[in-house]
């Protein structure tokens, strides 16, 4: 079956088609020349400019080569497959089904691993996809009973999902909380932009959105480089009955990995910030 041409989708050949405004996007997002694009993908400005304009088309390999370059989320680099007229290269598997057994027993330890604090693996929106028994236990403490019923700790929990960045910002949730809330809402607002703007997602949008309007925080200046440096290390001063207990959290990825829910996949650990956190949760833990 012949791919599809630039002229089917624009009235206009020298007008980008599909595939070519997607390159096009993608390049201005992550700030690129067409030159220094070319010269890092190894290919000519001239054909990369082609490929924009619709005027060529890209082989398989030349998408898949353009994306890894710009680093376009795997779930994306489909959708420019698909542009393109090809077939997708990035399965998607639930982290429930069968096939993914070996990785949710993996995800598994690693939580289990940060006991007895809090820790959780989450979807690329932040949502909550499996919690360690010091996570539960915590929102327990924090927000009542209710807001764990039907919760399990270390099963990969159905949809709809605890959003964990709305939880936080939530005035009803557990921003009465947090002590350093304004702290902890900035540099949480920082990563969720670069996350919108680095995705290109409409969810990921429509979360900075929603956290922007909830934050009543100025918003970063417009012209933030997406992808500049971020905060590895988030501090997390949480006031629990009479006690101040100061925590950071480290967010890890899995790894090069090829299936879009492995990709999207992040694992966030609560570590305790000085002795007398470490001596009450270890205590709360042995109770």
């Amino acid at each position: 079956m012949p791919r599809p041409s630039a002229a089917r989708y624009s009235e206009d050949p020298t007008k980008p088609g599909p595939f070519g405004k997607l390159l096009h996007d993608w390049r201005s997002a992550r700030r690129r020349s067409q030159l220094d694009l070319a010269l890092e993908a190894e290919v000519s400005a001239r054909h990369l400019s082609f490929l924009e304009t619709g005027r060529a088309q890209p082989s398989r390999e030349m998408v898949l080569l353009l994306g890894s370059v710009l680093e376009v989320p795997l779930r994306e680099r489909n959708v420019m497959l698909n542009a393109a007229g090809f077939a997708p290269a990035y399965r998607e598997t639930e982290l429930s089904e069968p096939a993914m057994a070996e990785m949710a027993a993996a995800v598994r330890i690693l939580l289990e691993r940060n006991e007895p604090f809090a820790a959780m693996a989450l979807d690329r929106h932040w949502n909550l996809v499996m919690a360690n028994e010091a996570y539960l236990r915590w929102l327990a403490l924090l927000l009542g009973p209710a807001a764990i019923a039907g919760l399990v700790p270390y099963h990969v929990l159905p949809p709809p999902r605890i959003n964990t960045v709305r939880a936080l910002f939530d005035p009803a949730g557990l921003r009465p909380h947090v002590v350093n809330w304004d702290e902890t809402a900035r540099t949480l607002l920082a990563r969720v932009r670069r996350e919108a703007a680095l995705e290109g997602d409409a969810e990921s949008k429509a979360l900075l959105a929603d956290l922007l309007r909830a934050s009543d925080l100025p918003p970063s200046p417009a012209d933030t480089p997406p992808n500049g440096p971020q905060a590895t290390v988030i501090p997390v001063e949480i006031r629990a009955g009479d006690s101040v207990l100061r925590f950071f959290t480290t967010i890890t990825t899995v790894g090069a990995p090829q299936d879009i829910t492995l990709a999207e996949l992040r694992i966030e650990a609560f570590h305790p910030a000085d002795g007398t956190t470490d001596a009450v949760v270890r205590a709360m833990g042995a109770a």
